[in-house]
């Protein structure tokens, strides 16, 4: 699910600047790990990167930027299947997705950004635009299986990707429970059989009519 976005940092950079990037988001990576969001600070970054804290503060302007842009980095990683079924997209997906918050730390690296996104407006943008962009990429995959008549025409690509999503994000952030591959299954199963029945329709505008309703 490879993405343009990177934000809040600059566009993707080459060279030496590439490098600094690196060294910074692999510190903030290795500090999670070690301490969790609660201890992070740019001055801990800054020390074992090797990169001055202001250098980190002008590129990212604060701890809020740095998490939220190590997300962005990871998650471009997680491939967007094209099996040729819906189904076995939604599996191969929710497998992957479960694969990549089973290390502990990628649960406390979105612990941290949501965190982050409830008291900083500027990450709250990141946050949203993250996700907006992820289930956006991941639609196509509906899209396709509407195109291939696997899904009833009117339904809603993202709605469908948000439902696959959810049960992650409930099993991470509200029950603090591990992720596994029996959640992976089962979200899969339930979002396929959920759209097969048009549970994820498009919303009509408000003005908007159905036929012969006047």
């Amino acid at each position: 699910m490879t993405t343009a976005h990177h934000a809040p940092g600059e566009t993707r950079p080459g060279g030496r600047t590439a490098r600094t990037r690196q060294a910074v988001l692999t510190a903030v990576f290795e500090e999670l790990d070690e301490g969790g969001f609660a201890g992070l600070t740019m001055e801990k970054v800054a020390q074992r990167s090797g990169i001055h804290v202001a250098t980190l503060y002008r590129r990212w302007r604060c701890i809020e930027g740095l998490v939220c842009e190590l997300l962005t980095e990871l998650s471009s990683d997680v491939p967007l299947p094209d099996s040729g079924t819906l189904p076995g997209d939604l599996r191969e997906l929710a497998r992957s997705i479960a694969a990549f918050f089973a290390e502990a730390r990628m649960t406390c690296l979105i612990e941290a950004v949501v965190s982050a996104a409830a008291r900083d407006p500027q990450a709250a943008a990141v946050l949203r635009s993250f996700f907006g962009e992820r289930l956006t990429m991941a639609g196509r995959m509906v899209q396709r299986a509407v195109d291939r008549g696997e899904l009833p025409a009117d339904t809603d690509p993202e709605d469908v990707m948000s439902a696959l999503g959810a049960p992650f994000y409930y099993r991470i952030l509200i029950a603090r429970r591990p992720v596994d591959r029996h959640l992976a299954e089962s979200a899969a199963t339930a979002v396929w059989a959920a759209a097969c029945a048009g549970a994820y329709k498009r919303k009509r505008p408000a003005n908007d009519t159905a036929p012969g309703g006047g």
